[in-house]
């Protein structure tokens, strides 16, 4: 795969710039052109009807250039890495790896759906935990996802499943106290900093 660059963009409607872009940077969009819109990942997604754009569609939304709504799609953010499209594509396209990628792209873009859906919420929460101790702490990355979307809604999603969280107490599931943290957690913060320095020279953004 090259090293992806600004992603083009013409002011058309359909760019097929757009195409060659997504084949040539996005993980697996060399294997798009594969594809022969037979609609078994969309027929096998589990939770495709909750995706505005199902797999199949979306890539002929590619090949169309059509880069905004790709890029504004939920499709990528509602997939669930169950990976049966992988699995029941008879071309062999990595449909998941071109979806996560493409959310990933979408993401670096500024594009508003890949930051305010609850996915990414919950990304961001699930980064900060282990980012700050090195494992996820149940307690505070759920809070701190609940915390995006204001205090009034993260005190009532908290009450709401309190009884889930008194559950995981019981069974020792979850603790009571300080974070537990794993040891070197400053090299790890370092790693994760230089490999994002990388990801954005390579992308381009």
């Amino acid at each position: 795969m090259a090293e992806a660059t600004t992603i083009p963009d013409s002011g058309r409607k359909y760019d097929l710039g757009f195409a060659r872009w997504v084949y040539e940077n996005v993980n697996g969009g060399d294997k798009l052109s594969m594809c022969m819109q037979c609609g078994a990942c969309s027929g096998s997604c589990p939770i495709g009807t909750e995706m505005d754009h199902g797999p199949r569609k979306l890539f002929m939304m590619i090949r169309a250039g059509m880069k905004d709504e790709v890029l504004s799609s939920n499709t990528m953010y509602n997939c669930t890495s169950c990976y049966r499209c992988v699995v029941r594509c008879p071309r062999g396209v990595p449909v998941t790896y071109i979806l996560q990628d493409l959310g990933r792209v979408a993401a670096r873009a500024g594009y508003p759906q890949a930051t305010a859906t609850d996915n990414a919420r919950f990304a961001k929460a699930f980064y900060w935990s282990t980012r700050a101790f090195g494992r996820t702490d149940e307690r505070l990355f759920t809070f701190k996802y609940y915390l995006s979307f204001g205090i009034g809604k993260a005190i009532k999603m908290a009450m709401a499943n309190m009884p889930i969280a008194l559950s995981l107490l019981k069974t020792k599931r979850m603790h009571i106290g300080a974070p537990h943290k794993i040891k070197g957690t400053a090299e790890l913060r370092k790693i994760l900093d230089k490999a994002e320095e990388i990801e954005k020279a390579k992308q381009g953004f």
